[in-house]
């Protein structure tokens, strides 16, 4: 029987490719004065590139955009600092991602959530999706030293919510850090379809909303 459901958030829960193209989109026009010489379209497609989707710190990023369009009057700590403080305000939420805890949380599902990255800028995006209360444990890679596909973050989650692995399951978007991770320790792995990634074919379920996943835990 399944008692818990544990989450990632970025590609899972919240959808961070169209956040990060409104922020990028909204930075320009804040910074405009000092990005005016370039063209909007290459500032956010070249943000976009070089972030690669969120594995690169942002700071090496902003580095490499300074030099390469020659920004002037504007440093990278100063871009980078609004990244940190303004990225929350763009937060979009993947479809149906509020009935879908409701609908798991009226089951007595219990829900955590396991998410590599900085702690308060994780959790400004949490809050910013109005989802925090849903969750009985939340695990940011940095304030817990380990991140994912480490078993030991796996196995923190599950004792935090004195449940056993076989009990739970473990949404996400990447094959081997979420689907493989949780199933190492003995969790189920469901696979939340990203087209950007290779089929995760270990995995126990696939889904391509999350207003599947009850359904899905269902059959589970």
């Amino acid at each position: 029987m399944i008692k818990a459901a544990l989450f990632d958030l970025d590609g899972t829960l919240l959808n961070r490719d169209a956040s990060v193209q409104v922020f990028i989109n909204d930075q320009y026009v804040r910074f405009y004065q000092f990005l005016n010489h370039i063209p909007a379209d290459l500032y956010s497609s070249r943000f976009i590139e070089l972030d690669q989707r969120g594995y690169v710190w942002k700071d090496k990023v902003y580095k490499q955009l300074i030099e390469e369009f020659s920004i002037q009057e504007l440093t990278w700590e100063e871009l980078l600092d609004d990244y940190i403080s303004q990225f929350k305000r763009s937060c979009v939420p993947f479809p149906h991602l509020h009935c879908m805890l409701d609908e798991l949380q009226s089951w007595g599902i219990q829900l955590g959530m396991i998410t590599n990255g900085f702690g308060r800028f994780q959790m400004d995006n949490i809050l910013a999706l109005e989802i925090e209360p849903y969750f009985q444990e939340i695990l940011v890679s940095e304030w817990e030293g380990v991140k994912k596909p480490d078993p030991e973050i796996f196995k923190r989650a599950i004792q935090r919510l004195h449940v056993k692995p076989e009990e739970c399951i473990f949404v996400g978007d990447h094959p081997e850090y979420d689907v493989y991770g949780a199933q190492k320790i003995g969790m189920k792995g469901i696979w939340k379809r990203d087209t950007h990634r290779t089929d995760a074919k270990h995995a126990d379920a696939v889904i391509d909303d999350l207003y599947e996943l009850p359904r899905c835990l269902s059959s589970l």
